[in-house]
């Protein structure tokens, strides 16, 4: 059966599967990234982990598999295969696409964004499918975004295009790593929405989930500082559909599990905030943390419907 290796990697650990040609992951497998061994051992790791998949599929499939995909963290050049930076891994400019390509007896290999591999998952196969135009806004530790357009996912001239986290929605407000003050992921990501939550409520162990709980409990201080991630993460979201003119907005991430405690009052700021602009959909991502996974096998068949395009027009 002919199939892709998918991985996903991320700060903690990765998940990896065998993908057939219509998206199903045939096998799927997780494990640790082992950072705390150092930026080598990590790559030394995801090449490892590859292997095994490969032969895995061997075994199983009958046949080893014919491209791979894999999305990473960090500053990535997809057109040079490079993972360029990434803090939470210590890699610099590490020629992962090569490197994986060599460990699999030479089959093509895709390199992606890890949020903008997952949105382009989202926008193919789940919360997007039949949009031509998605935004996809994962809220986790922090806020990033992929932009859909006519099935792809668009990174920028310089791999930078998403970053709706460092739009300024407070100016002159709370500084971030970025080196500006006031963005967006300082108010409405899930790890700002912890930091102040645990700050009211005198608990530092206190997360957005708990936040989430005592909104609907009717606590004033979780109500307080819920309103004030979702006007923030409103601003930001009405900037970029002026800019972008998405027809659907996934919000993914730890945050959008506390469902319409953050939809409702989500949907009806941004309702608020909005003038000419046609208001789009707003939902909830449908893969979890699937996406990640699903997008590299999509990444991985691209790369093989392009190859095949090509030998038939030879």
């Amino acid at each position: 059966m002919r199939h892709v290796i998918a991985l996903d990697v991320g700060g903690t650990g990765m998940k990896a599967a065998l993908a057939g040609a219509d998206g199903e992951l045939l096998h799927q497998a997780r494990r640790p990234t082992g950072r705390a061994r150092g930026p080598e051992a990590v790559v030394e790791g995801i090449l490892d982990f590859a292997a095994e998949l490969r032969a895995h599929g061997e075994r199983h499939f009958g046949e080893p598999a014919a491209a791979a995909g894999v999305a990473v963290p960090g500053i990535v050049d997809p057109e040079r295969g490079l993972a360029v930076y990434a803090a939470n891994l210590g890699w610099q400019d590490v020629p992962l696409r090569d490197l994986l390509a060599a460990r699999l007896g030479g089959v093509p290999v895709a390199l992606g964004h890890d949020v903008r591999t997952g949105g382009l998952a989202e926008g193919r196969v789940g919360a997007g499918r039949g949009a031509d135009r998605f935004l996809f806004v994962p809220l986790g530790t922090g806020i990033a975004g992929a932009i859909g357009i006519d099935g792809r996912v668009e990174a920028g001239a310089h791999g930078f295009a998403g970053e709706i986290g460092h739009v300024v929605v407070r100016p002159g407000g709370a500084p971030c790593p970025c080196g500006q003050r006031g963005c967006l992921e300082r108010y409405a990501s899930a790890a700002a929405v912890s930091e102040a939550w645990a700050a009211a409520c005198g608990d530092p162990e206190a997360d957005a989930a708990d936040c989430a709980k005592a909104v609907l409990s009717g606590d004033p201080n979780a109500v307080r500082v819920w309103r004030t991630a979702v006007d923030a993460l409103a601003d930001g979201l009405v900037t970029a559909l002026t800019l972008l003119d998405p027809r659907t907005l996934i919000i993914g991430g730890g945050l959008a599990e506390a469902g319409e405690t953050l939809f409702t009052p989500l949907r009806d700021a941004v309702r608020r905030r909005v003038t000419f602009q046609k208001l789009p959909e707003i939902v909830p991502a449908a893969l979890g943390d699937t996406a990640g996974c699903l997008g590299a096998g999509l990444l991985a068949w691209d790369l093989l419907t392009s190859t095949d395009r090509t030998e038939e027009s030879a």
